[in-house]
């Protein structure tokens, strides 16, 4: 399976048998809108940075062949053709088998509303001709799925201090993980939460993929 992180958020997911395009919103690449021939689309929330949607109309129109999936109240909101998306719900795309984790978004402040958030965690082929399980977990620390191999790790969020970061790697211990929801930290400040992530997160330094927007990772 190829990971290619497309801003912020948004990652391509590609197999020989499948393509899939999770969370294309507003500080995501061109290239996430452009995307051609995909299989699926999957948000885990309705946040803006998570999907742009007037630009993801784009992608309905480009790719009507495609799967598009969704947190409930996301898809209520979107209309057809998204597809409400819950914790335990299990679809097949191609070789690929994509499950629902969690419900909730995590806390930003009491006064605000805390919508719903379906994580994802994808299982498909790796490159040693084995299985290997990825996590994207949207905007939520809350749900630990098991067996997680490569964790798409939200760096940075008004929801979350570093040292929550830090322990949720901990919990979810994957044996690699890369970058993702980062576009708010500044160039020069990067490397201080990466660092904290890489020394104190318990993966091996050599397994921690600082992957930058349109870079790509095969696992």
């Amino acid at each position: 399976m190829r990971i290619t992180r497309l801003g912020h958020a948004a990652l391509l997911l590609e197999t020989d048998h499948a393509r899939v395009l999770v969370d294309p919103g507003a500080f995501s690449l061109d290239d996430a809108f452009t995307a051609r021939d995909l299989d699926a689309v999957v948000v885990t929330h309705q946040h803006p940075d998570h999907l742009h949607p007037d630009r993801a109309r784009e992608l309905v129109e480009t790719n009507p062949q495609a799967l598009f999936l969704a947190d409930p109240e996301t898809a209520e909101q979107q209309g057809e053709p998204w597809q409400g998306h819950r914790a335990g719900h299990v679809t097949e795309i191609g070789d690929l088998t994509l499950t629902g984790v969690g419900e909730r978004h995590a806390v930003i402040l009491p006064a605000l509303p805390v919508v719903a958030n379906v994580g994802l965690l994808v299982e498909g082929p790796s490159a040693d001709g084995d299985r290997v399980r990825l996590f994207h977990p949207g905007d939520s620390y809350a749900s630990i799925p098991e067996g997680v191999d490569v964790l798409a790790l939200p760096l940075s969020a008004p929801w979350a201090r570093i040292a929550d970061t830090v322990e949720f790697l901990q919990t979810v211990s994957p044996s690699s993980l890369l970058p993702i929801h980062d576009a708010t930290i500044s160039e020069v400040a990067y490397g201080v939460y990466w660092n904290h992530v890489v020394t104190f997160g318990g993966v091996d330094a050599d397994r921690a993929h600082r992957l930058t927007p349109g870079q790509s990772l095969d696992v």
